[in-house]
């Protein structure tokens, strides 16, 4: 007789939800999540980032909600939408299920028809809890709920969609709103304040100037809110009274929020924390440095007297747009530039995402370059967000298309991971986990919505993800720079467009450190003017090379030795090629020629010594030479000569 062919039960088992934790059957037992009824809720469970995590909370949450459970537990069953961010958010963050837990009806505003508040929204619910408030000290705790509450339901939004079919939403729009959740906080914290500070009496005018990502509205999760103070009236009393309000709103703002930092005021640390309008415009005008307008890129009104705000920007605007042609621009974005590169040390840059190579500064320091050099001429520069100013430069044939494109989308990228880092335990970090730490690094694939691709599995995926934008990032940094240089002075046999006019070229090649900029292009438009073959591989090394000569000592006579010696080996095919090829080579070849008017002619006279700037196994192929020996054949060949000319 034939055995009933047996079908696989339709509730699954904790092995089939990937749930691994001993305690697992039990939590869901403990909550009753063990019928027919609740298939679908565990599948949808099973798709957190963290269904353990998830699930542990979940228990959590039931027992803080007391009677409240069974209303909750209902509404599981019904609402897809409640347990893709419920469960999504759990899954994703430690910290904000922490705070559910500690506030548990909250998790009401998760339920239904979720949508985002608009700034004015949010300004509202700040000042309504502000007004609500009877002294500063008691009005921290129902502050911070009301921040973690809002935190809360952006992220159950960003991340919903690793757990139900839920609309996505774009890295702008949550950073724009993580901006203006800031924005109402510091309104908030300064209403606080101001009312406890003066009671009935007059308040003096003071406008608070958010900068940097919340002033560009790309604001972290998790980040210090940079900041400046600016009031109107400069005798002592109330400068002395609007100092007290910005110090104290800066403390119970660090309370509540997230950290505030006024270190990018005038004089930094030690300078004045609050000044006038007037003292802001004298010391830009006679003291600030080039890294200071770069950062005024960003500045923004965010809170406090909005009229002040405007007038603020208003008379600094121009002068950031005139910074490029200070005499000590150059030195300074050179020595910006290395700062960028040293801040981290070598052993950390593949696990750093902001800091590292191919990481978020690169992308961030050649666009606000870019905007700087540009930006007087060309209004369309002059925005605030790194994603908004790559589209700018791409319109404006600052840069390619393509590249624009490519950059916006490993920089979203990059983000994205840096979002999901930050929300696990809402701490301020940019370093992704160890290599071989698969739990964590599965989690953050999972967290963003990396999916298997029939070759790998989300693990694999993110991996080759994070090395391909790396490398794109670092090889589009060199390109940003300098290869509109090249297709603005390019012929059309090379398939080149002429986006970048001749006077922004040169603009950008001063800015980058060249003397003679218009030589310079002449050098270009020799090189890349071959036909064939030789002009287009002069077009694709061009922009690295020539960012590698930006740092050396006289980029100037670098590029005039290059295209001497190019001019030289235009028949020898092994030239070109080693240098496409080899990159050592070509790097070692660019520092010579910038650093050094003797060593040129000499390779001029011998240019198969540019192969021993390889590496060969122990190393560089020149260190291979024994230099005692390479002593006596100079003596001897000088030996052979009675002209010490010859």
């Amino acid at each position: 007789m034939a055995k009933p062919v047996t079908q696989r039960p339709k509730l699954p088992g904790v092995g089939r939800l990937g749930l691994v934790e001993p305690n697992a059957q039990a939590d869901l037992d403990r909550l009753g999540w063990n019928t027919d009824a609740h298939v679908e809720l565990l599948w949808s469970l099973s798709r957190a980032p963290d269904s353990d995590t998830a699930l542990k909370a979940v228990v959590r949450l039931s027992e803080a909600l007391e009677s409240g459970w069974a209303e909750l537990n209902g509404a599981l069953l019904k609402d897809r939408g409640l347990r893709g961010r419920l469960f999504a958010v759990l899954g994703s963050s430690l910290a904000l299920g922490d705070h559910l837990i500690a506030n548990p009806d909250s998790w009401h505003l998760l339920a239904g028809k979720v949508t985002l508040p608009t700034p004015q929204e949010l300004r509202d619910m700040f000042t309504e809890q502000a007004d609500s408030a009877s002294g500063a000290t008691a009005a921290v705790p129902p502050l911070r709920t009301l921040y973690r509450d809002r935190l809360l339901v952006l992220a159950a939004l960003d991340v919903a969609s690793t757990v139900e079919n839920e609309p996505v939403l774009p890295f702008t729009v949550v950073g724009e709103h993580l901006s203006d959740l800031a924005d109402a906080a510091l309104g908030g914290a300064l209403r606080v304040v101001t009312a406890s500070v003066c009671g009935d009496s007059p308040s003096p005018a003071l406008t608070v100037i958010a900068m940097g990502k919340c002033g560009a509205r790309e604001l972290n999760y998790v980040s210090d809110v940079d900041v400046i103070f600016v009031t109107d009236d400069g005798s002592h009393s109330k400068l002395a009274l609007a100092t007290r309000i910005a110090g104290e709103m800066m403390r119970l703002a660090s309370d509540a929020f997230f950290e505030v930092d006024a270190a990018l005021r005038p004089e930094g640390k030690q300078g004045q924390l609050v000044r006038t309008l007037d003292s802001h415009v004298a010391y830009y005008e006679r003291w600030a440095k080039t890294w200071e307008f770069q950062a005024l890129l960003k500045a923004r009104p965010a809170a406090g007297d909005a009229a002040l705000g405007k007038r603020y920007i208003e008379a600094l605007m121009p002068m950031v747009w005139t910074a490029s042609d200070r005499e000590d621009f150059v030195p300074e974005v050179q020595a910006m530039r290395r700062r960028v590169e040293e801040l981290v040390p070598a052993g950390m840059r593949t696990r750093e995402i902001k800091l590292g190579t191919g990481g978020l500064r690169d992308v961030e320091f050649a666009v606000q370059l870019l905007q700087l050099v540009h930006g007087r001429n060309d209004p369309s520069l002059h925005v605030a967000s790194t994603v908004n100013a790559l589209a700018a430069l791409g319109d404006g044939g600052y840069i390619g298309r393509d590249d624009a494109a490519n950059m916006t989308a490993s920089y979203e990228f990059l983000r994205l991971l840096e979002h999901r880092l930050q929300l696990q335990r809402l701490k301020r970090t940019h370093m992704l986990p160890e290599a071989d730490d698969e739990e964590a690094m599965r989690w953050l694939a999972r967290a963003a919505h990396v999916r298997p691709d029939g070759r790998h599995d989300a693990l694999g995926v993110l991996r080759e993800e994070l090395k391909r934008q790396n490398h794109r990032v670092s090889r589009l940094h060199a390109k940003l720079f300098y290869q509109p240089l090249l297709e603005s002075v390019g012929e059309a046999s090379l398939g080149l467009s002429d986006g970048m006019s001749t006077d922004a070229a040169e603009r950008q090649l001063a800015a980058l450190g060249y003397e003679g900029p218009q030589s310079a292009l002449t050098h270009l438009a020799a090189l890349t003017s071959s036909s064939g073959r030789r002009g287009r591989v002069q077009q694709v090394l061009l922009p690295t090379l020539l960012d590698w000569l930006s740092d050396t000592p006289d980029p100037d006579a670098g590029l005039l030795a290059y295209r001497r010696i190019s001019d030289e080996l235009a028949d020898a095919r092994w030239y070109l090629a080693t240098l496409r090829d080899e990159g050592a080579v070509a790097k070692r070849l660019m520092h010579v020629l910038g650093t050094s008017a003797y060593v040129p002619e000499l390779l001029m006279r011998a240019p198969e010594v540019i192969q021993l700037y390889a590496d060969g196994p122990n190393g560089p192929k020149l260190c291979d030479v024994d230099t005692e020996a390479a002593a006596r054949s100079l003596v001897a060949s000088a030996a052979r000569h009675t002209d010490p000319q010859r």
